[in-house]
């Protein structure tokens, strides 16, 4: 029978981890409680001794004892939850999985919820979920409760709220997904607000054709998730229209992907169509937060929380030599479309960010650097959210996907 595992410091906050492991028993649901506490003794007996995870974390819990370092013995029992959480996984015991925190906690809980596939079940209550929890969630189905008050003690409020969390980890765990109809290839597409009509009409159309089309939100975490996807083998072609993750990671700004993005579908040999979708703009929080050496150039409120800036002729010149050797590594059917009236809803003329210098720039970066006995290149006279652009993409990947 799978199991609820519950992972986590039983030293100093045992009396907590005890009150989830009674509401999710409550239910007729099994537990696996982990214990990753370090100095202290646990308050219960753990399934797992915190001994067994600073061994799979490569050392011993007497050795963490006697050296004294935080730092150290947390990458221990953290790099050794993780282990100890997949192998559980990997012989089939697990159902789900909850656990709770300070940054501490949510750190080691976090982690070892990363090692385990989305889809299975993934509650963390942490103190610091109503924060930045990026750092925390990467690029899984961790779903973060906060807290509210302090882990520290049960009294009238955390009581409910710890409650809660178990309860939703019980019922994930309980509930039966509908199967689908029939199976569906995945394909992965990138959209931006700003390349939504575009992408809206070419996922309508591949729809059409008996796809399955997974869009990411290509905010950094989006891009990343697909990445991992692709990796993992889901998908199965690639509509990544939407590339501005780059300009992020290129110029600073807060939406970036990281510099291993539009590598997994080359490395994969998956078909992948691959378009220049909004790299007019770098990502920045409210209008105040952009940097000041920034502050003169051509920036655009898109809403009180973001500002847009538009990307300079050299580093479009940039990205074209980053995106051109991104792809000209790839071990399969690849197609780069240029939309040559403009990369962006606000990237066409009479727009905020229009920009005809930079967009030549960057299109003959693409052109000169482009392996072209690798990478297709098509070129059409219209802007990216033109449906003709939209359709000629979408069918151009229907086409190396059956071939």
């Amino acid at each position: 029978m799978k199991k609820i595992l519950i992972v986590g410091t039983l030293d100093t906050k045992g009396m907590e981890f005890k009150f989830i492991k009674d509401v999710v028993e409550s239910t007729g649901m099994e537990t696996i409680v982990i214990n990753t506490g370090v100095k202290g003794a646990a308050a219960f007996q753990p399934d797992i001794s915190n001994s067994q995870v600073a061994l799979a974390g490569g050392s011993s819990i007497e050795a963490l004892i006697a050296k004294d370092d935080r730092g150290e013995a947390m990458a221990v029992m953290t790099q050794g939850a993780a282990k100890v959480v997949l192998d559980l996984y990997e012989k089939g015991q697990v159902a789900g999985i909850i656990s709770l925190g300070g940054s501490a906690g949510t750190t080691i809980g976090c982690c070892a919820m990363q090692a385990l596939p989305i889809g299975v079940p993934k509650v963390m209550v942490s103190t610091v979920a109503s924060g930045d929890t990026r750092p925390y969630v990467g690029v899984k189905d961790i779903t973060m409760m906060y807290s509210v008050v302090d882990i520290s003690g049960i009294n009238s409020l955390s009581r409910r709220i710890l409650s809660n969390a178990a309860y939703a980890a019980v019922g994930m765990a309980k509930g039966e997904i509908p199967a689908a109809k029939q199976e569906k290839p995945l394909i992965g597409a990138t959209m931006f607000g700003v390349t939504t009509p575009c992408v809206t009409k070419a996922r309508e159309y591949l729809e059409e054709q008996g796809y399955e089309v997974l869009v990411f939100h290509a905010t950094g975490t989006g891009g990343m998730a697909m990445e991992s996807l692709i990796a993992s083998g889901f998908i199965k072609g690639v509509l990544d229209i939407t590339t501005t993750e780059w300009c992020d990671e290129l110029v600073g700004g807060i939406l970036a992907a990281g510099p291993a993005r539009l590598e997994a579908a080359a490395k994969m040999g998956i078909p992948q169509v691959v378009s220049t979708g909004a790299l007019d703009m770098v990502n920045f929080g409210p209008y105040e937060s952009v940097p000041a050496q920034f502050k003169t150039r051509n920036l655009y409120k898109h809403n009180p929380t973001i500002t847009l800036m538009r990307t300079t002729k050299e580093e479009n010149i940039e990205l074209g030599r980053i995106i051109s050797s991104k792809l000209n590594r790839t071990n399969g059917p690849t197609a780069l479309f240029l939309p040559l009236k403009g990369v962006s809803l606000i990237d066409m003329e009479g727009k905020p960010f229009y920009g005809p210098e930079e967009n030549a720039a960057l299109f003959d970066t693409l052109r000169a650097n482009i392996d072209r006995s690798r990478v297709e290149l098509i070129e059409m006279d219209t802007d990216i959210n033109d449906e003709a652009f939209a359709l000629a993409a979408a069918k151009k990947l229907v086409e190396m996907m059956n071939q």
